[in-house]
Order: structure tokens, then C-alpha cells, then sequence
């Protein structure tokens, strides 16, 4: 049976609270907790450094903290990520010169592996990195910003993505960012991915166990 994994992206929190908001999704059900970088560089946006990491870890959170770098170069902050209390690190293949040396750096400094693909990169770039990888993180949105739409086209890459999986068999968790719902969390499952990044949907409620709480109830009625 697989187990799924929700993982709140904190870039929804109230930052105000950031510690108080990670104890509390937690608290409501959330496995992991999601920490989305953001450079300004790659991305059109400016977000969050190693020291807020630090500051949660420190603050007393002991669930994992999946970073999510979107960054560009990837390896130093690789380091201090993982100095910072970092459990995963996924990084995006364009933002690299050497992919599979900043894998194996991820791993060096004793985390979990990812490599994240936006909505047009292309599945070839996880040829020859099997090995290397723990964590495939499918954008479901073009990286940048919170709250965006999610675009269902991604289910065909989301697909084929766990065909090549299950084809080199790998256990490698597939996780899928952007736009996740309680209304399409299902479909996304279907689809292949195991682990659901969202910020919005839960921390824009009133009340988060009721927004997860329903999220596992929906992924319980999958039949396949």
C-alpha cells in the first residue's frame, strides 16, 4: 500500500508566526514540512535563506524539512541547507553545471537527493541519474510564486515519470508541486505521485486538520 506524504509549503505561512504555523500543520496531520528558495534569479521572486531553517529547527521542529532550492548556482547553499537542518534537498537541472556532482553533494551531507522539473524540462534529464536520486518533484506550476493554478497537462508528465520509476526499478518518491487541492489531490495520485506540496489550500483555512484531514480521505477512495 503506498503511503502519501503532504507536505505544506510554508511559502503560504504567515511568517510572522513561522514557527507557531509549522507546529501547527503539523500538529493537524502534515508529514513534512516544505521550505520553497527562491533567489530572485531563477525565479522572479525572493524568499527565504538557510537561516530560516535554522530558526525552525531551533525553534524545536522535528519533522522533516523538504527544501525546495530554486536557485541558481545550487551547490554552496546545498551546504548550508544541510548544515541548517535540511532532511531533503531538490534542485532544478538548469540551475547546475554538474547535476549529478550536486547530488551527490546532497548526499555527502547526509540528505535525501531530489531533482525538481518545471512544467517544459524534460524527462530526459533523469537519464543516467537513478542511482542518485531519492526524490523526483514534478511542478504543477511554473516556479515563482505561490497560489497559481495548477496545470492539468502535467498529469501525462506525472505518468510517465512513474513508469520510468517502476521501469528502473527504483524507489524514488514522487512528489508534485503547485496548485494541489482537495479537489484534484486524487487525480494527481492516479496520475503517480506519492508526495503532495501544498501551500494555499491549507494555509489559507480557518482550520488545516480539516483541509488534510479531507485530503487523505480523498486519496483513500483511490482504486486503481
Amino acid at each position: 500500500m503506498t503511503y502519501y506524504i503532504i507536505a505544506p509549503s510554508l511559502l503560504a505561512a504567515d511568517f510572522a508566526r513561522l514557527g507557531e504555523e509549522a507546529e501547527a500543520v503539523l500538529a493537524a496531520g502534515a508529514d513534512v514540512l516544505h521550505l520553497d528558495v527562491m533567489d530572485n534569479h531563477y525565479v522572479p521572486n525572493l524568499t527565504v535563506g538557510p537561516l530560516v531553517c535554522a530558526a525552525l529547527r531551533k525553534f524545536g521542529i522535528k519533522a522533516p524539512i523538504d527544501v525546495h532550492l530554486m536557485v541558481t548556482p545550487v551547490d554552496h547553499l546545498i551546504d548550508k541547507f544541510a548544515e541548517a537542518g535540511a532532511t531533503n534537498i531538490s534542485f532544478h537541472p538548469e540551475a547546475s553545471l554538474h547535476v549529478d556532482r550536486s547530488l551527490d553533494l546532497i548526499r555527502k551531507n547526509g540528505c535525501k537527493a531530489g531533482l525538481a522539473l518545471n512544467p517544459a524540462t524534460s524527462l530526459n534529464h533523469l537519464d543516467y541519474l537513478w542511482d542518485k536520486l531519492d526524490m523526483i518533484l514534478i511542478m504543477s506550476v511554473n516556479p515563482g510564486f505561490g497560489g497559481q493554478k495548477f496545470i492539468s497537462s502535467i498529469l501525462d508528465k506525472v505518468s510517465n515519470t512513474k513508469k520510468l520509476i517502476n521501469a528502473n526499478n527504483k524507489n524514488i518518491r514522487l512528489a508534485v508541486d503547485g496548485g494541489i487541492t482537495i479537489d484534484n489531490i486524487a487525480t494527481v495520485a492516479k496520475a503517480g505521485a506519492d508526495m503532495f506540496i501544498a501551500g494555499s489550500a491549507i494555509f489559507n483555512q480557518s482550520n488545516y486538520a480539516t483541509v488534510i484531514t479531507e485530503m487523505r480521505n480523498q486519496l483513500e477512495k483511490i482504486i486503481f
